[in-house]
């Protein structure tokens, strides 16, 4: 029977932040080097700002369409957007505070530096004059706001100066706006300092006078801005083109209403007024106004995820040591072929402590220059468009291989390098396909189909993330080769789907989404609360990004009550509340937060003693069942079970980057006894895949 809403399930959005919380955790901790520290707060505001541009836009348009359609936690849009709020300054706060109180005076000590103006020499002050004679000044564009000229457009994310102006001449009070550009580094150096930078807008604010001669500048301050930015695909099942919609809404979205304005603190208050004024009022009726609640002053350094650059600095005392990604054995040998080693035996690979080079890129490689490959096939969400796959598969085409290529034009804030490196293959002749109607298209699966001496066989790379080389250095992911006849057959028939007509819904491996994936893992839930009321021990581990489904969380009450055990590690967002007393005692929740982002999906159910593993492209997710194409796969080779069954276990043992999620909606830190480090990456780092006990 459903279980009702609110006590059981725990708000998407909260929970959200709350695994921002943890990324900010990291930048507070002590054991962490300090540059990484610093790494972590700028992908903690990098987070933040994703976070307003979809899903706090999103509650905005629910608040002004008066819906009343609450979350499965019961809240109403209104009330989660105050709680919002109010958990959102908290954390700003104590970023600040860790940023101002800690890192930068800790980095100071090292020779790090952010300097103000006013705190360089004569001799320096002239250097960085020249520079913005040179380089800044002439890409500067100073606009006045009057009668005559009306407020201009402000780009989403870009950081401005609101400066306060004086006609001596007249006795006027005037207003003008100076975009800080983008195309120019935000940290300059100090000249004949090392790694000592000044922010680029404290130089353009010191030479305003250059920009409004004649001019008495009153004040400058800072601000900047977060526009709605999510994609609103509503007729794309009608559109005859789907790239000139994608392309369409993606120019659309530069002028999406305001959800939040941030302000330099000390920011006069007639300021605020006037900028809040000026951007109050949205286009769209749809679109809830800015108000006094949306301003969040901070600062003095508005945008921390420019920290990243910073973070990148060469100074090896304060970084994460360096490692190389280990080589799979059966891959060590230089005389056999990929397709040799896949022939033989399944492999999987987890980056990136394996090599995504020597693995993954080696695979589409040997398929572009090996004479007996017929056709390569393969879907990219996100990738590196001038990355190795990119030239293999363009190579390959020029070739007379047939190269067939699904590129998801929807990836979120990715629309405009995929079009771009999209039609670059189509130049190539890549047969280059653009995703479903009304679907994204989040499989990561590569095809390649060979001509050998007993017949054609397909080689098959099923993937948990994307075909990326830079973000497999810093994801966790699992992939999986194999020639294994029926899952080869069954991705054929995916391709199909995807490029051509189809309505294929039966698969004989591979678990497909929005075709069933959500009925299957419902099953296997079932299937182990089935064995458990039978007196047999009933077993659930499953590792995922988040964790949101209504009706998978209910079959996992369900299963709990029944006496399975379940333990669930889930980086980010889960609505599951665990520890609820006749609901969840059974069910366990932890999330790992470290150096690498944990992206891999893996899911075990204990079978009654025929355990079964799979890996999958999809998290537990409404939008992940029914709005995309997903794919997981069984991993039929019993012998590479002990590889996940260890890292799962390892995951579980952690006491250094673990959290558990408190049957509250809270994450407590668990810290290790003396002596011990069970750090997930650390130990995967120094073990590979972990093949050891405990």
């Amino acid at each position: 029977m459903p279980t009702q809403p609110g006590p059981l399930f725990l708000n998407r959005e909260l929970s959200w932040l709350e695994f921002n919380a943890r990324v900010l955790a990291e930048a507070f901790d002590e054991r962490v080097p300090l540059l990484e520290r610093l790494k972590f707060l700028a992908i903690f505001g990098t987070n933040l700002d994703e976070f307003y541009m979809v899903r706090v836009a999103g509650l905005r348009r629910q608040v002004a369409g008066r819906f009343a359609n609450a979350a499965p936690d019961g809240m109403p849009p209104q009330e989660q957007l105050d709680l919002i709020s109010a958990r959102v300054r908290e954390m700003i706060e104590a970023a600040q505070r860790c940023l101002y109180g800690d890192l930068l005076p800790r980095l100071a000590e090292y020779g790090v530096r952010i300097v103000a103006m006013a705190d360089v020499t004569a001799v320096e002050r002239q250097g960085l004059d020249a520079f913005f004679a040179a380089q800044v000044y002439p890409v500067l564009t100073p606009l006045a706001v009057d009668p005559g000229h009306p407020f201009p457009y402000i780009s989403n994310l870009s950081l401005s100066l609101a400066v306060e102006l004086r006609d001596p001449e007249r006795g006027v009070d005037r207003f003008a706006r100076v975009k800080v550009p983008k195309s120019l580094p935000r940290w300059v150096p100090v000249p004949g300092r090392t790694n000592e930078f000044v922010p680029l807008e404290e130089i353009i604010g010191s030479q305003l006078g250059a920009l409004f001669p004649g001019m008495q500048v009153v004040s400058s301050h800072a601000f900047r801005i977060t526009r709605y930015s999510d994609l609103e695909l509503a007729d794309s099942e009608e559109s005859e083109d789907f790239l000139a919609l994608i392309e369409e809404q993606v120019f659309q979205r530069r002028f999406g209403e305001v959800v939040r304005l941030e302000a330099q603190a000390g920011t006069p208050p007639a300021v605020r007024a006037l900028l809040l004024d000026e951007l109050r009022e949205p286009e769209d009726e749809d679109a809830l106004p800015l108000a006094d609640a949306d301003i969040h002053e901070h600062g003095p350094l508005l945008d921390m995820g420019d920290l990243l650059a910073l973070a990148g600095l060469e100074l090896p005392v304060l970084r994460d040591p360096p490692f190389t990604p280990s080589v799979p054995a059966p891959l060590r040998e230089p005389e056999r072929s990929i397709f040799e080693v896949i022939r033989e035996r399944d492999l999987l690979v987890h980056h990136p402590y394996d090599s995504f080079a020597a693995t993954v890129e080696q695979f589409i490689e040997a398929a572009s220059r090996d004479d007996a490959v017929l056709a390569i096939k393969m879907t990219l969400y996100r990738t590196s468009g001038d990355g190795a796959i990119v030239r293999a598969l363009t190579e390959a085409a020029e070739r007379g291989i047939q190269v067939a290529v699904l590129v998801e034009l929807q990836a979120r804030f990715e629309e405009v390098n995929n079009i771009t490196w999209a039609r670059t293959l189509e130049s190539f002749g890549v047969h280059v396909a653009y995703g479903m109607p009304g679907l994204k298209t989040h499989a990561k699966v590569a095809l390649v189909v060979r001509r050998e001496p007993d017949g054609i066989r397909r080689y098959v790379h099923i993937s948990t993330g994307n075909y990326n080389g830079k973000t497999a250095r810093v994801y966790t992911d699992i992939g999986l080769f194999t020639c294994n006849e029926p899952v080869g057959a069954d991705v054929s028939d995916l391709f199909n789907l995807l490029t051509g007509f189809s309505h294929q819904r039966v698969y004989r491996r591979l678990i497909v989404a929005p075709t069933g994936m959500r009925e299957r893992v419902i099953q296997l839930i079932q299937r182990e609360a089935a064995h458990a009321r039978e007196g047999v021990q009933g077993r659930i581990i499953a590792k995922m990004n988040a964790l949101v489904d209504r009706e998978t969380i209910e079959a996992l009450y369900d299963a709990s009550r029944a006496g399975v055990r379940v333990d669930l590690v889930v980086r980010g967002i889960c609505c599951l509340r665990p520890g609820v007393p006749g609901a969840s005692d059974n069910i366990r929740v932890v999330s790992i937060i470290g150096r690498f982002l944990e992206h891999s999906r893996v899911w075990h159910f204990a079978n009654g003693g025929a355990a079964e593993y799979y890996i999958a492209s999809a998290d537990w997710m409404p939008r992940n069942f029914s709005r995309r194409v997903e794919v997981a796969v069984p991993i039929d080779d019993a012998s590479l079970h002990p590889l996940l069954a260890s890292l799962l276990r390892t995951c579980l043992a952690d006491d250094r980057q673990a959290w558990d999620l408190t049957s509250g909606g809270s994450y407590a830190r668990r810290l290790p006894e003396p002596g011990s480090d069970r750090a997930t990456q650390q130990r995967l780092l120094r073990d590979s895949w972990g093949l050891f006990s405990g």
